[in-house]
């Protein structure tokens, strides 16, 4: 019996020895910090109120635990704070979230009053700033990480020097693989002999783009491997504020989520080399085949260094357009002679072609059509300009071709089609739901942003519709067409002009009427793509309403003003939507088409408010292109109604127009 009862005791003792050890194991693992930001705010300030916001809507975000990551703002200019958090790739929701709550904490102990912070835990990272760190992916890794190695097991290889080559490569394969995905996290480990396993993870922000989160990537294995060499130490980590790489000869992620990968033993001879050496070699030169194999500058032209006025402001700036020109040869033979089964489609400025190289790199081709009025060297340097806008919703321009009457351009490409095809299609409408739409909605609205304000000049698209926003592998938008005003020789300064460029429906009635445009003319159109957005139906559609027949913006002003907004909502979303975003993004897109241009709002107050709930919204008056019922129209003077009409149905695509 006493036996018995030292056993129950034992028991006991063990129990509450593990419930202990559980409970401190819930906090999760420090690693490192940084307060970057020099500059300080008292505790009784904005900033402060609006740091404390932010922290609880990180904090406070379930839905995006499962994700990962989350990112959002708080407050107004110049006391708005930026925020977000990220996860690795194999941590459970419900670790997350513990993470992320222990790090909300965490982190004002360790920068009490400095304006910015980021924070490493093993499970998470946190990070948030007076700045907008996330609209630019220049601006992401501005913030220097941190590089950590480790030393702790005693082992001994009988080749060190092919151990640092499994290191390497390791890390290089699984960069590409995360780049690649979604979540922009991988994870794998490989056999380097008979006893022991080398284990590498890599992780990226996961709005960054496939080349953007490629090349973080490769600058944080180049500094991990190169700055001390892998077989001096068994395990190393570096930290970034946008990416993370990490090999260490122990498991320390879940190893269900890994891709195990044979390999040669160390100390196996010359052929265990070469299978490593082309292990590593390959994979790098896949990522820079494009500029070595395709950007062929022509052998009978000499680079030429030109001065672009907009980029002398940095020591970054491009001076040679010779590294961005293709040969015509290599874009026919890409796009098989622009034959007609590679034939994406056609605007106003050209005819779009998909294009192949022998790399096996695909990239879309615009043949531009031949009303420029410029000279090589001016088209060229515009070119040169708009190939340094660089944003994760913008489609990159790749380069340019020029020869005899040919002036075409080459973008990458963007494989899931334009918004138009899945937005006005019924049998395609399915595959955006709310989240896609709402997610669509805010990527096109900081692309604009940094084009209107972020980027190295001004750019107004001008032309921003449906059709000219690009979806890609992760239904994420991408701006297409920027910049044509410019390439075809448009002052985008200028406070009105004699052509007008852009898509009867979406153009702001001072554009459409008089000519003049401004940053609030892309404002106007992109109210109405919103609009469009969450409604699943194209503005130049007539809708009948009160006995009166409007558009898409008319028929939405209705709704508002009879209190039924939401009868706009597209019927394929079912019960998957949050109702106050919805109502939230209607008002905003009302405000972005009002008939003033100063009621509307700049293009930074509309991020902010799709990215900051608690901003207040002024009330909408009736928009621009309002068509009034007979009634309206008894009690309103002067004419403009058919004007309007007019300016209001055409969906086509023009390049000039006599304004009236």
């Amino acid at each position: 019996m006493s036996s018995y009862a030292c056993f129950c005791s034992l028991f006991l003792l063990a129990f509450l020895a593990s419930l202990r050890s559980s409970a401190q194991q819930q906090n999760p693992t420090y690693i490192y910090h940084i307060c970057p930001n020099t500059t300080t705010y008292p505790k009784n300030s904005t900033y402060s109120s609006n740091l404390g916001t932010l922290l609880s809507s990180l904090s406070s975000n379930r839905p995006s635990f499962s994700n990962g990551f989350y990112s959002t703002a708080a407050g107004r200019s110049p006391d708005v704070v930026f925020g977000l958090f990220l996860c690795r790739g194999d941590t459970s929701a419900e670790d997350c979230h513990d993470c992320v709550v222990f790090a909300v904490n965490d982190t004002l102990f360790r920068c009490p009053e400095e304006k910015g912070a980021l924070v490493w835990y093993d499970q998470c990272m946190l990070r948030y700033a007076d700045q907008n760190f996330f609209l630019d992916p220049s601006l992401q890794n501005r913030t220097n990480g941190i590089i950590l190695y480790n030393n702790i097991l005693n082992v001994t290889f009988s080749n060190p020097s092919q151990f640092s080559d499994s290191v390497m490569s390791i890390l290089i394969d699984t960069a590409i693989v995360a780049a690649s995905s979604s979540k922009k996290f991988d994870a794998r480990k490989v056999n380097i002999s008979s006893s022991q396993s080398l284990y590498g993870m890599v992780q990226c922000i996961p709005d960054l783009t496939r080349d953007d989160c490629l090349r973080c990537l490769q600058q944080t294995i180049n500094e991990l491997t190169i700055s001390e060499s892998p077989t001096n130490k068994t395990g190393g980590r570096l930290l970034g504020a946008s990416c993370s790489s990490r090999y260490e000869l122990y498991p320390f992620f879940n190893e269900t989520a890994t891709i195990s990968i044979p390999s040669p033993r160390l100390g196996e001879g010359g052929r265990s080399t070469v299978v490593i050496i082309i292990a590593v070699v390959v994979p790098v030169a896949a990522v820079f085949l494009l500029f070595v194999a395709v950007f062929l500058v022509r052998a009978k032209k000499t680079r030429t260094v030109y001065e672009t006025e907009p980029l002398a402001q940095g020591n970054d700036d491009i001076t040679a357009s010779g590294s961005l020109q293709f040969e015509f040869k290599a874009i026919e033979a890409a796009t098989d002679k622009f034959s007609l089964s590679n034939k994406l489609g056609q605007g106003g400025f050209g005819q779009v072609y998909k294009g192949t190289f022998p790399s096996g790199i695909q990239v879309a081709v615009k043949r531009l059509s031949k009303t420029s009025g410029q000279g090589e060297r001016e088209f060229e340097n515009e070119v040169v300009v708009v190939a340094k806008l660089q944003h994760r919703n913008l489609v990159r321009l790749l380069g340019f071709c020029l020869e005899g009457d040919e002036k075409i351009l080459v973008y990458e490409f963007v494989p899931n089609k334009s918004l138009d095809y899945f937005l006005f299609d019924s049998t395609m409408q399915g595959q955006l739901d709310w989240k896609k739409r709402y997610k669509i909605i805010g990527g096109i609205a900081r692309g604009i942003l940094y084009l209107h304000q972020d980027s190295r000049l001004t750019i107004i698209h001008r032309d921003l519709k449906a059709g000219n926003i690009l979806l890609d592998a992760g239904m994420n938008p991408k701006v297409a067409d920027f910049g044509m005003a410019r390439i075809f020789e448009m002052d985008q300064t200028e406070a009105n002009t004699k052509r007008v460029v852009g898509t009867y429906g979406y153009m702001s009635p001072e554009y459409a009427m008089y000519g003049q445009f401004s940053m609030k003319s892309d404002v106007y159109s992109f109210g109405v793509l919103v609009l469009e957005i969450i409604s699943g139906k194209k503005n130049s559609s007539l809708y009948q309403m009160d006995g009166s027949v409007g558009n898409l913006v008319t028929y939405t002003w209705r709704l508002w003003s009879n209190g039924s907004p939401l009868e706009l909502m597209d019927p394929s979303f079912r019960d998957n939507y949050l109702t106050n975003e919805i109502i939230r993004c209607i008002h905003i897109a009302l405000l972005c088409v009002q008939e003033d241009v100063e009621d509307r709002p700049t293009m930074s107050a509309i991020v902010q408010m799709l990215t900051t709930s608690s901003i207040a919204l002024a009330a909408p008056r009736p928009p621009g292109f309002f068509f009034r019922s007979r009634h309206e129209q008894a009690g309103r003077a002067g004419p403009c109604t058919d004007a309007s009409a007019l300016c209001s149905i055409d969906d086509a695509s023009i390049t000039s127009l006599a304004p009236r």
